[in-house]
């Protein structure tokens, strides 16, 4: 399956690691994931961040620490200057059906929105990604095509001309495009309902009578007893829940194939031999070599 690079910025290396952790936690190999710095830089305090990070210099050594990482030029660039101010840099390498829960994890740790943190940088004074960066420090300061002191002895007199080729490379990053959120909650609405209810109610009533008992009957001396029970209805509420919506949400992924179109460089080199031939003639060569950078 292919690899995918997700890189992410935090302020602090506390949220960095937080978000590490975390990655971790969501089955991600340790070994892919780099902190950038991996220490603090020793030595390196930036005062003025009312210019951009001195790459050529590179006191810190955060450009450099970065030219392992497969991404454009200008998001290097970019995240150079915010290593420089005391950020992180943390990437990981991952498959592609984990990329997009990887850079999930990390917004939610606190990853920098890069573009708004540049718009606030070049409020600063910061210039941004400019073509062609002078050279990084610690490379050689010698003139081009000049071999070195070491490299002459013994040979006076020569002289190097390198043969360099540019070769195109495309990656892929990830692109913040927005994001869908879906929130559930209770609304509680009144509701009425209107029933019948039946009230019972007994009363007792003594009437005086003044009449003759002709026959008396047999019972009429015997103590008797009656009961009657008195009921009322009340109103009895139940609830039900029903399924009444559902709403469904789900990303489709479409893979696009798109065609790159830059242009690249290489040097050609021409040779002249001017030396005398037996038909007393100078012979001109051309010879076009390529190496690999």
């Amino acid at each position: 399956m292919a690899q995918q690079l997700v890189v992410a910025h935090f302020d602090n290396r506390a949220e960095a690691q937080r978000a590490l952790d975390a990655v971790v936690a969501a089955g991600i190999d340790r070994a892919s994931i780099r902190l950038l710095p991996e220490t603090e830089a020793a030595g390196y305090t930036r005062q003025d961040t009312a210019s951009s990070y001195d790459r050529s210099r590179d006191e810190g050594g955060f450009w450099s620490s970065l030219g392992t990482l497969f991404m454009p030029d200008e998001d290097r660039y970019a995240y150079s200057e915010g290593m420089s101010r005391g950020g992180i840099t943390l990437s990981v390498t991952t498959d592609e059906a984990q990329a997009s829960r990887v850079a999930d994890i990390l917004e939610h740790h606190g990853a920098v929105n890069m573009e708004e943190r540049e718009t606030a940088w070049r409020q600063e004074g910061w210039t941004g990604y400019t073509a062609s960066p002078p050279p990084v420090a610690g490379t050689s300061s010698a003139t081009p095509g000049k071999a070195t002191a070491a490299s002459d002895q013994g040979r006076e007199g020569e002289e190097v001309i390198p043969i360099v080729e540019e070769q195109l490379r495309v990656g892929k990053r990830l692109v913040n495009r927005g994001r869908v959120r879906v929130r559930t909650y209770v609304v509680e609405t009144p509701v009425e309902e209107t029933v019948t209810l039946r009230d019972e109610s007994v009363s007792v009533e003594r009437r005086p009578v003044t009449r003759e008992l002709a026959d008396v009957p047999a019972d009429a001396f015997r103590e008797r007893e009656i009961e009657v029970t008195e009921t009322d209805e009340e109103a009895v509420v139940s609830k039900q829940a029903r399924v009444v919506e559902e709403v469904v949400v789900r990303k489709d992924v479409a893979t696009d194939n798109r065609v790159v179109r830059d242009t690249v460089r290489r040097t050609e080199v021409e040779i002249e031999d001017e030396r005398g031939q037996s038909n007393g003639t100078a012979g001109t060569r051309r010879t076009t070599d390529r190496t690999d950078v």
